[in-house]
């Protein structure tokens, strides 16, 4: 059954595999100059461009992407909105205690003002601010749900904790044991119509792109910078590091980013007999609560986008697009659709790939400056950067003006967290961590010594 739904994958991503993709554009030519230079053309360089020419009608904004624009993360993820901007409620309370109801605030603004870029711009990126359901699959998640619940309710979010026969009334899976449906909080967006509209309205301000134009370093040069390209040098009075998961030209950075491949299946379109089958008329964005957890959610044209679980390091960081197909990840990732929804039996997948991620020790992008403060960067956004990368954009542009704000006084933004250990110990203590996280989902959420440990220094390893 699991040979026969996938014999037909195409090994593309569903997002950007679409007639309306933009062509790549020719590389950046030598001798090119701007005030800011933006390295990098996901979604945190995009906002950066976009931010500062709304900020300043006049700026000279010029925006490098190593590939084309959504190739990377941004145009292969879930397509998953949160507000959150410190890897959930209980991670940011711990870990920021003092700064945390003003970041609850900034992420919910930052949605917001997403949303209101879409409306204000005509971008067509199928954005719903219909919150999510997160499902307990294990007796150890109802505790947390519950836990999860009362800290929702706290800040004003309208949640409903739901037992056994009440989530899989909603959406109906034997596999659920209870949930807790998140009303309004984040919702769901067509990651590459988003990247794409932010990309042509980036063009309407004025900015200045261009594609297959890789930053290999950078360096100071008379009163700039000066920075690599395969066409020849590209000068700049400051520049905005946007890399995140792809090696950094700002070398500095590269211990705190660990590269985490994530893979994704994309369903055939349900019939209206397949989709009453499984209920889910809210159409909502759904996780489960696991360690390695699962995320589903319906497309615009009535497809299921089925991913998570498996997170693959590669020893080294390595970053490769043979990386993008990995069999034994896609078969796993079917097997598990079809447990959950057994009454799909039948049901194909259009579309397998896999795509890189950028993690950081504590979950949360790192930010700062370098060369005098002529260079700024955001990056490692640990799978929440669809909406978390436009507040990465802002601070960055913040630490370039080198004035003090509201966002870089924060203590997120001014302390880095603990970078990853180097190679070779790098990858052992990646796979244990990742072992010792299997192994406390089948031990009832019983978290080990060397978790424990993790947890007492606020750092561990995640997509």
């Amino acid at each position: 059954m699991i040979a026969r739904s996938l014999a037909d994958a195409q090994p593309a991503v569903f997002w950007t595999d679409r007639p309306d993709a933009p062509e790549p554009r020719p590389p950046v030519p030598a001798g090119a100059s701007a005030d800011l230079v933006i390295a990098g053309g996901g979604f945190t360089g995009l906002w950066a461009a976009v931010q500062a020419k709304l900020d300043d009608p006049d700026a000279d904004v010029l925006l490098l992407e190593a590939r084309h624009v959504g190739y990377g993360a941004s145009g292969r993820n879930g397509g998953f909105l949160s507000e959150s901007l410190t890897h959930g409620l209980g991670h940011g309370r711990a870990r920021w205690p003092a700064d945390f109801p003003r970041l609850v605030e900034l992420g919910r603004r930052n949605l917001a003002e997403i949303a209101k870029t879409v409306a204000d711009h005509g971008i067509e990126a199928d954005l719903r601010l219909v919150g999510k359901t997160t499902f307990a699959l294990a007796p150890h998640h109802l505790g947390e749900l519950a836990g999860l619940a009362g800290a929702h309710r706290e800040l004003g979010d309208r949640v409903t904790l739901l037992d056994a026969e009440q989530a899989r009334a909603g959406v109906h899976s034997p596999t659920y044991l209870g949930g807790l449906r998140i009303h309004e909080s984040g919702g769901l967006v067509d990651p590459a119509a988003l990247v794409f509209g932010l990309a042509r309205l980036a063009d309407t301000l004025g900015v200045r792109r261009f594609d297959r134009s890789p930053v290999a370093g950078l360096r100071r040069s008379g009163g700039g910078l000066q920075l690599r390209t395969p066409s020849g040098p590209v000068r700049a009075g400051k520049v905005l590091v946007a890399t995140n998961a792809f090696p950094s030209p700002l070398r500095r950075i590269r211990p705190w980013v660990l590269p985490v491949y994530d893979h994704v299946l994309v369903t055939e379109p349900l019939s209206d007999a397949q989709w009453a089958s499984i209920g889910w008329a809210e159409r909502q964005g759904l996780t489960d609560n696991g360690n390695q957890f699962h995320y589903y959610r319906p497309t615009a044209d009535g497809r299921i986008l089925w991913g998570g679980y498996d997170a693959i390091y590669h020893f080294g960081g390595q970053v490769r697009p043979e990386y993008e197909q990995r069999r034994a990840t896609h078969e796993l990732l079917a097997r598990q659709f079809f447990a959950t929804f057994p009454q799909l039996d039948g049901l194909r997948f259009t579309h397998r790939w896999g795509g890189v991620i950028d993690s950081t020790s504590r979950f949360t992008p790192i930010f700062g400056t370098a060369h005098g403060g002529r260079v700024a960067y955001a990056v490692g956004y640990t799978g929440l950067g669809v909406a978390s990368s436009r507040f990465g954009a802002r601070v960055a542009l913040d630490l370039l003006r080198g004035e003090p704000s509201e966002l870089t006084e924060l203590a997120m933004v001014r302390r880095r967290g603990v970078p990853f250990p180097p190679e070779p110990l790098r990858w052992p203590v990646v796979a244990l961590t990742r072992h010792q996280m299997i192994r406390a989902d089948e031990n009832g959420g019983r978290r080990g010594a060397w978790l424990r440990l993790l947890d007492h220094f606020g750092v561990g390893f995640d997509s």
